[in-house]
């Protein structure tokens, strides 16, 4: 077995148990707080077993919320990721454990101990994460890379690796048109290789050859990827075969989206309606014009449909013709800023839900102009169009406000040929975690980058040799 085989085993044996003391602190800190507070008040306190069981429960929620919100990667995420991510799972992890714990007891208990133990987790977490990744960076320094690519640049896949300088070090790039024999002279003197617009017989040779080698490889996928990704397993022959279908959702996936719509888009408007109001009341108040928002978007199937949304633009913003929102778009209001910042201006968008026109997971919905001029570009773009518009999608949770329009349609692809009810949920409760803690955009980031390279020393041991 190569070093790096065995490296790659040790670091899953430490970021196991690395996650492992986290889950043991959360649990103590909360069986202090049962047993010192919560266990002696219910009606008939539990014997030894019962308690155990209510400690076993909170572990359960522990790890299915850190598992749906990714917060555990230890040497993964960057370290304001795994806070946000923790700071949300603890916090609904000790809240339905509260609730749990009233219907238990059958009245509402003091909340004040549970307030305290979310304190105290958070103490926890942000020691861990400080400790666990100082100590993971430092027995895993940043991998050393190289780029192939092909006859597009592969630029920006560059700046967006190179901002985990901590984990990526991209020290060379090289075209394909320098031939097979100096690229795998290069390979070997890397530890990884970057995959970015190659294609071809080059493209199978590379991914052979670095798989019999055992070096690992990262690959940007093409759509035809991520079509075969979600292809279906032929078990009929003794030869393999993979059976790929443009079918959108199957009946029975489509009647259970529908169920899962209707009651989340009801529980929402009741949860969201003060909150609706509220904003109401401030649109109105800034400029006195109309409240809602209503544009004509593609669904399912290219059907036409009229979006409903806060309006966040000034009045007439399209009097001069469509054109996409920016970031720092003039025509935008103050009150429509915080409305778009934390996604409150989509609200509305639940009655289109109640209606059948979207649903509350999906590709979101596009102007039909914007579409066309999409398709003379990908015309693959109208993949996408297998499924309902959704409230939130795939590509709204994982990429950024400005990630472009062919990366977000792999992301579109990868939800639709990977569909499941509990995806679905996974992004339901990752688009909570977006709404509260919304990111940086691309170009943001490339700034912040920019001022961070400025600040630190010039002198390195090692320069990274950029051939293109």
């Amino acid at each position: 077995m190569k070093i790096e085989n065995i490296r790659d085993q040790y670091k899953r044996i430490y970021t196991f148990f690395a996650t492992l003391l986290l889950v043991v602190c959360y649990t103590v800190s909360f069986s202090i707080v049962w047993y010192t507070v919560y266990s002696d008040t219910i009606f008939l306190p539990f014997y030894r077993r019962g308690n155990w069981v209510i400690i076993l429960i909170y572990v359960v929620l522990v790890l299915l919320f850190s598992k749906v919100f990714g917060g555990m990667k230890v040497g993964y995420l960057k370290r304001s990721d795994m806070m946000y991510s923790q700071i949300f799972a603890i916090v609904c992890v000790n809240v339905l454990t509260y609730f749990q714990i009233s219907v238990v007891n059958r009245f509402m208990p003091s909340v004040w101990p549970m307030v305290i133990l979310t304190l105290v987790d958070l103490v926890i977490l942000m020691l861990w994460i400080i400790v666990s990744n100082k100590i993971y960076f430092h027995l895993y320094p940043p991998r050393r890379l190289v780029v192939i690519y092909g006859e597009h640049t592969a630029a920006d896949l560059v700046i967006k690796m190179s901002r985990r300088v901590e984990k990526y070090m991209i020290c060379e790039s090289v075209r394909i048109s320098e031939g097979m024999p100096h690229i795998l002279s290069v390979i070997r003197r890397y530890e990884g290789v970057i995959l970015c617009e190659v294609s071809g017989p080059i493209r199978n040779d590379l991914i052979k050859y670095c798989f019999a080698q055992n070096i690992r490889m990262y690959i940007a996928p093409k759509i035809s990827d991520i079509i075969i990704r979600g292809a279906e397993e032929i078990r009929l022959f003794d030869t393999p075969l993979l059976l790929c279908r443009n079918y959108g959702l199957t009946i029975g996936q489509r009647f259970g989206k529908r169920c899962f719509d209707l009651i989340v888009s009801s529980v929402l408007l009741v949860i969201f309606s003060p909150l609706m109001l509220v904003s109401a009341i401030a649109i109105k108040a800034e400029d006195g014009g109309s409240i809602l928002f209503r544009q004509k978007r593609l669904t399912q199937g290219r059907k036409e449909f009229y979006v409903c949304k806060f309006r966040s633009m000034v009045k007439d913003a399209e009097k001069h013709g469509p054109q996409l929102a920016q970031e720092d778009d003039d025509r935008i209001t103050k009150t429509g800023r915080i409305l778009r910042k934390y996604r409150i201006d989509e609200l509305p968008q639940l009655l289109n839900i109640l209606k059948g026109e979207m649903s509350v997971v999906g590709p979101r919905p596009e102007r039909p102009e914007l579409v066309v001029e999409y398709e003379k570009n990908m015309p693959e773009f109208e993949f996408r169009l297998q499924v309902k518009a959704g409230l939130t999608g795939y590509a709204q949770v994982t990429g950024k406000y400005d990630t472009q329009p062919y990366d977000k349609l792999k992301m579109d692809l990868m939800y639709i040929e990977n569909y499941s009810i509990f995806f679905d949920l996974r992004i339901l409760l990752m688009t909570m975690k977006t709404a509260l803690f919304p990111g940086e955009t691309n170009e943001e980031a490339q700034i912040h980058d920019l001022e961070r390279s400025k600040t630190k020393d010039s002198s390195h041991e090692e320069t990274p040799k950029q051939k293109e």
